[in-house]
């Protein structure tokens, strides 16, 4: 009787300890994706498809992950952030999705950007997905 306790104390612990570990795994089932979008409108006249200097672009994101998705933008030339700006991707948020390529700090010239799909956390921001592009001079 004693042995047959024993083993069942064994295997209430083994679960136990597997429960927290399977629930945090179920945490991270979610899929996420960004991309980068030049609209034709949008670009510096005879602009090809990839962006330029003064161009606007915006970004397709899909996520199962939240309702309410920001994309953050930085660009960089050199080492320097010469560009950065944050737009939510959902109804009712304000701005318009568009991001410039361009600010005060970055007043011509080729930079390397990067987007974040990213949602709030308990008042903490998360990355989701990411994308990096060259933007021409």
């Amino acid at each position: 009787m004693l042995r047959i306790i024993a083993i069942a104390a064994s295997l209430a612990g083994a679960l136990f300890l597997a429960a927290p570990a399977a629930a945090a795994g179920g945490k991270n089932t979610g899929t996420s994706s960004i991309s980068l979008l030049v609209p034709a409108a949008l670009t510096s006249a005879g602009a090809a498809p990839a962006p330029h200097y003064g161009d606007l672009v915006t970004f397709a994101v899909e996520t199962d992950e939240t309702t309410q998705p920001w994309v953050n933008l930085r660009c960089y030339q050199g080492r320097e952030l010469v560009s950065e700006g944050y737009d939510g991707f959902y109804a009712g948020a304000l701005g318009d999705e568009l991001f410039g390529l361009y600010s005060p700090m970055w007043t011509g010239g080729a930079a390397d950007c990067t987007a974040a799909l990213m949602m709030r956390v308990n008042g903490r921001w998360k990355q989701l997905a990411s994308t990096s592009f060259h933007v021409n001079a």
